[in-house]
């Protein structure tokens, strides 16, 4: 059974009210405040930790200027204003994955604030987006009277972007983090990967009717799948329009997210700002972000996903592909590559590369359940593939029957050697492969000079198969119909 949707639920309607906070891991090779490695996806749990990280006594912060950088770099994109001072703050509180007692972060002197993203048309404002350090994993195992603690993830640099409530709908909530993971990646801010924690949202919503004062907001806390938002805001606005409608209230609490179930649990009451006790971290001193920084830090930022839609739209492709292509940084990168590969040989036409990229490629890839990173498929080797179909080397499908091969690496050239695949083009070869047609199927001619052309296709199949299905198809018809004086 389906559940039910604001619009199916009895009583008044009311507005929905969104705001996301995003938090992303940085790609710097070490944390934020100390030299330890930040590769720790997939090793064994607490191996990659250090004194700061265990809060040991005696132990100083030391800030990771790579982490500041991206921070501005990532603050621009989003038309923030990064310039001033900016400084660090202890937020208190204690929780089993906090070793320090405390987390460093960044209270009313963010890195970057009052920046905006266009979403589907609107405007979506960014209030804030600032630095922090991030905290261990707790984990619970099934029917166990106890939690695991891995502490391999504390310390990782953290950019926590704010929204304001701007959002009005899950689908646009869902949109807005796409376009988020795609500025990360395309910058090379973070792999924003969900799936290993390197990109979490926590939800908050409220309700209430037209012309009416915002109601109680709730959170949803570390969702980590962009269906997994857009699911529990789905949720809570049909589980708070139910509560309103029946005459309840909505209390202000932190939710969790049950995957299994597709349901918000209440996890505590929500805290307030004074329950953190913010203080300025006495051993880190203010930051102040100079002109200089921030026009070296834009000088090597890379093209923004809206800069890739308008290039791949002035090359010549579709609007709905070029969409696809920059919002994905891989596929992006890789089609960017095929069409600089082979300096010297002639220009590819950008749409037709994207054809194969899309369709062909990406269908091989789907089939397996795996990435284009997974492959050992090159840019140059796809490039050459279509060259080669372009050139009239090979038809096209021809060149599909080649692309399990070349997706495993093959060079499409030495295949088409070593196979002998090479498109038949000599006149004289496909004319007696004609003429045996005919002469093998003398009541097909006649029906065929006898006015019914669509005869024809019973002599094409069997010149096509006695030429190994490597003859151009157009110039094989076109030799049948002057054979037969149409």
């Amino acid at each position: 059974m389906s559940r039910p949707t604001t619009a199916s639920l009895p009583g008044p309607l009311y507005r929905p009210v969104i705001g996301l906070e995003v938090h992303l891991h940085l790609s710097t090779r070490t944390k934020i405040f100390s030299s330890c490695s930040t590769d720790y996806f997939g090793q064994d749990p607490n191996t990659f930790i250090d004194p700061f990280t265990l809060g040991l006594p005696g132990t100083l912060p030391t800030l990771n200027r790579e982490a500041v950088d991206l921070a501005i770099m990532f603050g621009l994109a989003l038309g923030c204003d990064v310039s001033g001072f900016t400084q660090f703050h202890r937020k208190n509180y204690f929780y089993p994955d906090a070793p320090k007692n405390f987390q460093l972060s960044q209270y009313d002197r963010p890195i970057a604030r009052d920046g905006a993203l266009d979403v589907s048309g609107e405007r979506i404002r960014i209030m804030r987006a600032h630095l922090e350090d991030d905290a261990g994993k707790l984990m619970h195992p099934a029917y166990a009277p106890y939690s695991l603690l891995d502490l391999n993830r504390a310390g990782m640099p953290l950019i926590e972007m704010v929204t304001e409530a701007d959002l009005t709908t899950p689908e646009q909530a869902r949109d807005f983090l796409v376009q988020v993971r795609a500025i990360a990646q395309a910058l090379g801010v973070s792999d924003a990967n969900p799936e290993e924690g390197q990109m979490r949202c926590d939800v908050n919503v409220s309700l209430h009717k037209e012309g009416e004062p915002w109601g109680t907001k709730v959170e949803v806390k570390n969702l980590n799948s962009f269906r997994s938002v857009q699911k529990s805001l789905e949720y809570e606005i049909a589980r708070q329009t139910r509560v309103l409608s029946g005459g309840g209230t909505i209390t202000q609490d932190t939710m969790g997210w049950d995957e299994g179930g597709q349901k918000t649990f209440v996890m505590r009451t929500k805290e307030g700002e004074a329950d953190y006790r913010y203080f300025p971290e006495p051993d880190l001193p203010p930051l102040n972000i100079t002109p200089e920084m921030i026009a070296a830090v834009r000088a090597r930022m890379p093209e923004l996903p809206a800069q890739k839609r308008g290039r791949y739209l002035a090359a010549g492709i579709r609007a709905a592909d070029a969409e696809t292509l920059s919002m994905d940084a891989a596929l992006s990168r890789f089609l960017d590559e095929a069409l600089k590969s082979g300096a010297d040989a002639q220009p590819l036409d950008a749409q037709k590369l994207t054809n194969w990229l899309l369709t062909d490629v990406a269908g091989y890839l789907a089939a397996r359940e795996q990435p284009l990173s997974a492959s050992a498929l090159s840019p140059a080797h796809l490039a050459e593939l279509v060259r080669l179909i372009d050139a009239g080397t090979l038809s096209g499908k021809m060149a599909k029957d080649l692309l399990p091969d070349v997706m495993q690496g093959a060079d499409p050239a030495g295949l088409v050697r070593e196979r002998g695949l090479a498109v038949v083009t000599d006149t004289a070869a496909i004319e007696v492969a004609i003429d045996a047609a005919m002469q093998a199927d003398p009541a097909t001619v006649q029906k065929v000079q006898a006015g019914n052309a669509k005869a024809m296709n019973a002599l094409f199949g069997p010149v096509m198969k006695a030429l190994g299905g490597q003859a151009k198809p157009d110039m094989v018809r076109r030799l049948l119909q002057q054979k037969l004086g149409l």
